[in-house]
């Protein structure tokens, strides 16, 4: 299930890494990048295809030396999705990468300073209609605009963008997008916005060096939700201290709940438990999240704590369960479908949620004996109701008072 998202996209230019199209209308991309080393060619394939299983669409290796450029040559072809070789310092390793055939480059402008080498590698590119990924990081600056500026700046990021741009430029190459990161999110978000307003090239979000979760995920959910809120994004990348599987996923799962791309996964909603849950609801919540990681089920369910008023708050859930008097109620669509012992309740979410994965939501409804189960759902709650008494908090004398207090 998808969203129309109510925010417009920034119009941008699109460029195609490998098969993949970014900006210009096509669908927002998440990035991520290999830990391993490059030159280990089957540990980088390993962590690759797990990256792409996780919602991963572009990938980023790290080229720094020979052996990584010809680890690359073994990489490429065998990648599920376009590869793009990173790039610091020696101009020499992005020339190397292109003939490894890597589907595209981050070059960054403050380590790789002279124009020359910028503009040998931008003719290289146009040459083999390759795009280049100008990724400015606020902590590697070129000291001249640190010191014009007086400091990391936005003006200065985006300074430092477009005379890269300028270079690109002089030779007629123009496959770029661009990133504009930093650590901090007020100057990240700043920084994009002013980019935003001089330049059409599709641009690249993230929060740089955001750090382990779950602070790191909150920083850089922080930065690049508010951006694309405003429209503005086509890439993005979650920089975490962590496995990068965890990187694809976070970026997946942010696309999919702002509406930004189709639901690959489950959408698992619960509540936060209060006194009234008869389950533990975090719990329960965290062993369905364990039984759904890897099936690839586009619903919304939903962990409820309580028969009172669960169902309605997950009626619009593909499908959802509520717990009451030891049991849990299921529900298909809002309808009661099935109770269940409480030591039950994950392995039933897991069985229909696949045969709705299969027949659709009418043909579960249809094959449930709903009358029965709402019958055995209300008198749980009729139950859980009578516990409590007629007058559990003992409105008459309360009314007796409001009362007085109204006089």
């Amino acid at each position: 299930m998808s969203q129309t998202p109510a925010f417009g996209r920034r119009n941008t230019k699109q460029i195609h890494v490998g098969k993949v199209a970014v900006g210009g209308g096509a669908p927002i991309t998440v990035q991520s990048m290999t830990t391993t080393k490059t030159a280990d060619v089957q540990g980088t394939l390993e962590q690759i295809y797990a990256l792409a299983a996780a919602g991963c669409d572009i990938v980023r290796c790290t080229c720094n030396e020979p052996e990584a450029a010809e680890g690359l040559a073994h990489i490429v072809p065998r990648s599920p999705i376009p590869v793009i070789a990173d790039i610091h310092h020696q101009y020499k390793m992005a020339l190397a990468a292109l003939d490894a055939g890597v589907q595209g480059l981050r070059l960054n402008p403050g380590n790789i300073r002279r124009p020359e080498h910028i503009k040998a590698v931008a003719q290289e590119c146009k040459d083999r209609n390759v795009p280049i990924r100008i990724g400015v990081n606020g902590g590697s600056l070129d000291p001249s605009l640190y010191e014009k500026h007086g400091g990391i700046t936005a003006g200065a990021m985006v300074e430092s963008a477009l005379q890269e741009i300028a270079y690109f430029d002089e030779v007629g190459f123009d496959l770029v997008k661009i990133s504009v990161k930093a650590s901090n999110v007020p100057l990240m978000v700043e920084a994009y916005r002013q980019l935003s307003l001089v330049t059409d090239y599709p641009l690249h979000l993230g929060v740089t060096e955001a750090g382990p979760p779950p602070a790191g995920l909150v920083k850089a959910t922080a930065g690049i939700a508010a951006l694309l809120l405003e429209g503005i994004g086509d890439t993005i990348r979650y920089s975490l201290t962590a496995d990068p599987v965890e990187e694809a996923r976070a970026g997946r799962q942010l696309l999919e709940a702002l509406g930004l791309r189709e639901r690959k996964n489950v959408d698992l909603i619960a509540c936060p438990s209060c006194g009234r849950a008869e389950v533990d609801v975090i719990d329960v919540a965290k062993r369905a999240m364990d039984a759904f990681a890897d099936r690839k089920l586009p619903l919304q369910i939903a962990v409820m704590g309580c028969v009172v008023n669960g169902p309605g708050e997950a009626r619009e859930a593909d499908l959802g369960i509520a717990a009451g008097n030891k049991r849990g109620h299921l529900f298909v669509k809002g309808i009661n479908v099935a109770v269940v012992p409480e030591s039950e309740m994950v392995e039933a979410l897991v069985e229909w949620a696949e045969f709705i994965n299969e027949h659709g939501t009418e043909a579960a409804i249809a094959r449930a004996d709903v009358a029965k189960a709402e019958r055995e759902a209300r008198l749980d709650r009729g139950t859980l109701l009578d516990e409590k008494g007629d007058d559990a908090n003992r409105a008459s004398e309360k009314i007796v008072e409001i009362r007085k207090r109204m006089q």
